[in-house]
């Protein structure tokens, strides 16, 4: 893991976004890629009639225009080696078409008590239909402690087993790390197997297996993230087509939209 890709866009979470690349960069000795997207937000009413649509574009690239001022002038003083990429468009997209040589793609999980940009459907969009694993980051986060404690919930999926492979280059700096299985009888491949793995790339892992009997599986992650201290989770991502977890709400979006620590996702 060497080449990492993250979104600039002057929001809420983009501050939250830039710590959690510049500490992964630094600690795999890496390379960041910033994609600066401009985008427009959905507008419905009379104003995008007398040409409200070209108004806010004007807005959003004035506004875009100066936030990649400052940030450029800041990343001369930090410690990462960094290219640019300017995009105009949907931002899933713009990342996707950036994201070709990228090794892991940091974004947020939904922006709390905001809209704009949409989150929560741009990481989505990115797991589903991108071949390239994403950290998911809240828009809190400071720091990302590749030294504390990791989560790994396991399924035994495809996608379980493509997030943790995905997962490998950060797993070695970890104090810990614990595989956690919700038993529920559709466990294929045992997450002792999955440990077995990781302990043949130098890295011992704790398996945690929870009774899934009666329980969400989100409400047993995120309690079993907390009596660990868990400094970032790594799960698979929509294991069932997404617009039936969207629709009975999967543990994937469930995540997306709540996870209290960073979410590395891969499908």
């Amino acid at each position: 893991m060497k080449n990492i890709l993250v979104l600039v866009h002057d929001d809420d979470g983009q501050e939250a976004r830039l710590q959690v690349a510049f500490d992964i960069v630094r600690a795999v000795r890496g390379h960041l890629t910033c994609v600066d997207v401009v985008t427009v937000p959905v507008f419905v009413g009379e104003y995008m009639g007398v040409g409200g649509d070209a108004l806010l574009l004007e807005d959003e690239k004035a506004r875009e225009s100066r936030n990649a001022v400052a940030l450029k002038a800041r990343l001369e003083h930090e410690d990462v080696p960094y290219d640019w990429v300017d995009a105009t468009g949907d931002p899933a997209t713009c990342i996707r078409a950036a994201a070709k040589l990228a090794d892991l793609i940091v974004v947020n999980r939904r922006l709390d008590g905001s809209w704009y940009p949409d989150m929560s459907e741009i990481t989505g969009e990115l797991v589903a239909k991108g071949r390239r694993p994403v950290m998911a980051v809240p828009q809190g986060a400071s720091r990302l402690d590749l030294s504390g404690n990791v989560v790994i919930a396991w399924d035994g999926s495809d996608p379980a087993e493509a997030a943790m492979r995905a997962a490998l280059p950060l797993l070695a700096f970890a104090a810990s790390v614990t595989l956690l299985q919700v038993d529920d009888g559709s466990v294929k491949t045992p997450a002792v197997e999955a440990a077995r793995y990781l302990s043949r790339h130098g890295i011992e892992a704790s398996v945690q297996i929870e009774d899934g009997r009666g329980r969400k599986v989100t409400d047993i992650v995120r309690t079993v993230l907390a009596s660990r201290t868990a400094s970032y989770l790594v799960m698979g991502g929509f294991d069932h087509p997404r617009w039936v977890e969207s629709m009975f709400g999967g543990t994937t979006d469930t995540m997306i939209d709540h996870s209290p620590v960073p979410v590395l996702l891969a499908h």
